[in-house]
């Protein structure tokens, strides 16, 4: 018998070569980024490099100032002020403590235990903000006034005593103290800390609290090794949030203070609208930012975290 084979079908023609596709929109995202980056560059690092070429200048303001690289003003500068500078680093330390200490557990019931309160306790928050800063700094001075419920309750438990002791009142007194700046920047501050805590508090995972308990955790035992663990990104950015525009202010100082609590940001301030020495307020201002920068760094690195909220 013949066998017949059939033949293998014709190979198909190789496919035509194509140029890949243009990407389109390959700017796009550089194209957003602009205004931002024109922002930054207009209202950032202009006034600051205008700054560092005002802090080596010398002259005056009829002469005019020049350009003669004059680092003195600098050294002059910090040893004339480092009081303020060390009682700024107090002050701002001192109401970011506070913050933390009132602000966490606020921010624990708002991510866990608020429920349908929740939304009504975060306006409360944020509710500050719809006044005016300095309305809200000058509120203090009637609420820390002389013969007021404040103080009069403060000085009934004695607590006023401890504070005279400590140096931070005198003679019964709250007002034009440093009790009465703390208690300010701790006030206007608040939200700052609050809110990163939220936030960083309601990312974490209900079930691992569950598995704490049905590992026979206590509560404490689960918010030391579970809760605030977690929250630490919180932590770090509410202190940071607090801690830096504090140091710098000089509102609640002037309002609720008096010369002996000067921070320097009023001196800051001083020398740039009233002495009109305008080199020795930019070097001032950039001591300022250099230290700051270097307390910011440090803590980041001590915290043991970066990955802020």
């Amino acid at each position: 018998m013949a066998t017949v084979t059939e033949a293998p079908p014709p190979l198909a023609p190789p496919a035509p070569e194509t140029k890949p596709p243009r990407r389109r929109g390959r700017w796009t995202p550089y194209l957003l980024l602009l205004p931002g980056l024109l922002w930054l560059v207009v209202f950032f690092a202009l006034p600051v490099i205008y700054q560092a070429s005002t802090s080596v200048q010398t002259g005056s303001l009829e002469e005019g100032y020049k350009v003669t690289w004059h680092f003195a003003t600098y050294w002059d500068a910090l040893s004339e002020y480092w009081p303020q500078f060390v009682r700024s680093v107090l002050y701002a330390a001192s109401a970011t403590v506070l913050c933390l200490l009132l602000g966490y557990p606020l921010a624990y019931l708002i991510a866990f235990r608020a429920g349908r309160w929740r939304n009504l306790i975060m306006i409360l928050v944020i509710a500050p903000f719809f006044t005016s800063f300095l309305i809200r700094t000058l509120a203090w001075k009637t609420i820390l006034a002389d013969g007021g419920p404040v103080v009069g309750a403060l000085d009934a438990l004695h607590v006023l005593d401890v504070t005279a002791f400590l140096g931070w009142t005198a003679d019964d007194r709250v007002l034009a103290t440093p009790l009465a700046v703390v208690c300010g920047l701790t006030y206007n501050f608040l939200p700052f800390m609050i809110l990163p805590l939220y936030t960083s508090l309601e990312r974490i995972d209900p079930r691992l609290h569950e598995a704490a308990g049905d590992l026979y955790a206590k509560p404490s035992t689960t918010f030391r090794k579970v809760t605030f663990p977690l929250s630490m990104p919180g932590v770090v950015s509410g202190t940071l949030l607090t801690f830096i525009p504090a140091s710098g202010d000089y509102i609640n100082s002037d309002l609720l203070g008096s010369t002996d609590t000067r921070m320097v940001g009023n001196v800051i301030q001083s020398q740039f609208l009233r002495i009109l020495d305008y080199p020795t307020a930019a070097a001032l201002s950039f001591i300022l930012m250099a230290a700051i920068l270097a307390v910011v760094t440090v803590y980041i690195r001590k915290s043991g975290t970066e990955d802020l909220v």
